[in-house]
């Protein structure tokens, strides 16, 4: 019983495998065309939008300058995939590490609250474009220490490089690892933490778990931390980037030898390694095999601006 069991689930498996099969008509922009017919794709689904499918064939064949661009004849048959990865429609899997910026959000006691309002509202926008077209144009004011924000070495040193003078290959897609420091466990996170693991030239994102008490007044008091030394070992093994899911990198307390001196602040910018703070959803992430973006504006003078940080799967 057991082994014809097996066998039919066997073939309830390989009956729900699709694929579709159809013709298409590429042109390029500069000059000339290719056509295809009967192609066939395995599918993941029931189902794939042309625009997917056109995505597919200009990546599978490698093709540049495609313009414009039509599936035809599309049908989808029941038949077993031919590739056993990599199917047609397969996505990236991003998983999104940022607070949701909105008005009236404190980030940091003591800084001004984000305001965001209309400029111009869709009501408004009506008496100035034709009829049946509207816009609405925002305005935003807050501090750059607003939300899940970067940290390049300007906000801690006068002639440290600005966010208009750091590269994209700072903090675009690194190759990133998670390090485990439950809040519940230690508040203060020393170099042990960060020992046998391979981490220079990667993107270095602790998770403990802070980020639960975002918006409440929990969240800046008595946040886990990064403490000196493990400052200097990150910076001994050469990491690319900092991030953690708390109010500080650093320890805030309120004496003044602990809450004013910011050593890791002081140790990873001067030696141009970025930091991430306020991140979120690290628990959504394998501790490696994904690449971590932040990407804030190219702004001059600023040192510090939200991003929308990014972990990319597979």
């Amino acid at each position: 019983m057991d082994g014809q069991r097996q066998e039919e689930q066997g073939v309830m498996s390989r009956d729900s495998e699709k694929r579709v099969v159809f013709d298409f008509d590429l042109q390029f922009t500069n000059g000339g065309g290719i056509q295809g017919q009967d192609f066939r794709l395995d599918i993941d689904g029931d189902d794939i939008a042309d625009a997917e499918l056109v995505d597919y064939i200009v990546r599978d064949l490698r093709l540049l300058m495609v313009g414009p661009a039509r599936i035809l004849n599309k049908r989808i048959i029941v038949e077993p995939h031919k590739r056993k990865t990599g199917a047609a429609g397969a996505q990236r899997v991003y998983v999104d590490l940022s607070h949701v910026i909105e008005d009236g959000l404190v980030t940091y006691p003591g800084l001004p609250a984000a305001r965001i309002c209309d400029y111009l509202s869709r009501e408004h926008s009506r008496e100035i474009y034709a009829p049946g077209t509207e816009f609405q144009i925002a305005k935003i004011e807050m501090v750059a220490n607003t939300g899940t924000y970067l940290d390049c070495p300007s906000h801690r040193y006068e002639h440290g490089h600005d966010l208009s003078q750091i590269q994209p290959e700072a903090f675009a897609d690194l190759d990133g690892i998670v390090i485990r420091a439950d809040h519940r466990k230690s508040r203060a996170i020393d170099a042990g933490f960060f020992r046998d693991k391979e981490l220079r030239g990667r993107a270095v994102l602790v998770h403990t778990g802070w980020d639960e008490y975002w918006t409440m007044p929990e969240y800046a008091v008595e946040h886990p931390y990064l403490t000196e030394d493990a400052a200097v070992y990150l910076r001994e093994c050469g990491v690319r980037l900092v991030g953690i899911d708390s109010m500080n990198i650093d320890d805030t307390g309120s004496d003044d030898t602990r809450g004013k001196a910011r050593p890791v602040h002081s140790i990873l910018l001067g030696a141009d390694i970025l930091i991430v703070e306020h991140l979120c959803n690290l628990g959504a992430l394998p501790d490696e095999g994904f690449a971590f973006s932040a990407i804030p504006p190219k702004v001059r003078g600023a040192g510090t601006f939200p991003v929308r940080a990014l972990a990319k799967l597979g």
